[in-house]
């Protein structure tokens, strides 16, 4: 069983990927890891994430990269989306992605063009959102753990501008499948987002 699970930044999806894959037992690719290495790796090199051939050099990573704590900063994720509006780099990174859903037996893949690009043939798909406050807020909780001074307006800003990036980038934007279940988490708790995504799964494939 495949499933593809979309979405922006701190809507949830990473963790409800991988609670479905928790639960049925499938492996699990976060694809904006792959994007996080590309952008960490530009950001080492001193290059500019908004240049092309820069962006692409970033895509000859180490595969230990994918372990870096650094990659789950606020830095790397903005790198990220800098990076992914280069349809070279979405190219260089696409068939890794592909190799991972088609593996026998099924996977869970998230990111933000997993149901329109990556795997459109998907059993179930999910498109994960919630408001830019709520995932603002979010974050904001987050970085205030290890940052005293986190400033949750510049989070909110830079959450809506990676959202722009994302929707309106020429390639894969991030976008909703025509036939992706919409899950909005604004108001719920992660269990239930959970529980209410394997009930979108269940009621898509049959499985249980």
């Amino acid at each position: 069983m495949m499933i593809a699970v979309d979405g922006p930044a701190a809507s949830g999806k990473g963790t409800i990927a991988r609670a479905l894959a928790a639960h049925y037992r499938l492996p699990w690719l976060d694809t904006g890891l792959l994007y996080r290495a590309v952008g960490v790796s530009v950001l080492r090199a001193g290059g500019n994430p908004d240049n092309p051939v820069d962006a692409v050099a970033g895509c000859d990573f180490p595969d230990q990269l994918l372990d870096d704590p650094e990659l789950r900063s606020e830095a790397a994720g903005t790198y990220a989306s800098r990076v992914s509006v280069h349809p070279v780099v979405r190219a260089a990174l696409i068939e890794r992605q592909k190799a991972f859903a088609n593996q026998p037996g099924g996977a869970v893949l998230d990111g933000r063009d997993i149901g329109t690009v990556i795997a459109p043939d998907a059993d179930a798909k999910l498109f994960v959102t919630a408001s830019a406050e709520a995932r603002a807020e979010r974050r904001y909780k987050d970085e205030l753990k290890t940052d005293p001074e986190a400033d949750f307006a510049a989070i909110l800003a830079d959450i809506e501008d990676r959202d722009r990036r994302d929707s309106e980038r020429a390639s894969a934007p991030l976008k909703r499948a025509d036939d992706a279940d919409l899950l909005d988490t604004t108001n719920l708790t992660i269990s239930a987002a959970v529980q209410r995504a394997i009930a979108l799964v269940e009621a898509r494939t049959g499985k249980r």
